[in-house]
């Protein structure tokens, strides 16, 4: 089965820590990144541009809307991904749990989401 863990957070809370604190958590995610890999579960995994390099997209009516990054009203943003390959969802949060994000509670969230297989 293939997971998404998604890593959603406060984007003030990076621009607020110290060139120390950030190395440390840019280490943490490296080592994270290599434990998947030597695992053989990691599909992909990228971060992600701060919001103010994105852009939110509808279409109402036959007409498209573009708001541009930053999101200012939102309060938490997706910084993050990885997908996964597992045998279940104990084994997927298993691996979430162990992501860096998931051990600042109160700055950022990791989510586990199972990836919907679409028969061709």
């Amino acid at each position: 089965m293939r997971y998404m863990i998604l890593i959603a957070g406060d984007e003030k809370f990076s621009k607020s820590i110290g060139p120390e604190e950030h190395r440390q958590i840019m280490t943490a995610y490296m080592k994270y990144t290599d434990d998947l890999k030597k695992a053989g579960v990691l599909l992909a995994g990228d971060p992600l541009h701060e919001s103010a390099k994105g852009a939110r997209v509808t279409v109402a009516g036959g007409k498209r809307k573009v708001i541009d990054g930053p999101f200012t009203e939102a309060k938490e943003v997706l910084g993050g991904y990885y997908l996964i390959q597992v045998k279940s969802k104990e084994e997927a949060i298993e691996w979430a749990s162990r992501c860096p994000g998931a051990h600042y509670p109160d700055r950022a969230y990791v989510e586990v989401r199972e990836v919907m297989e679409i028969p061709a």
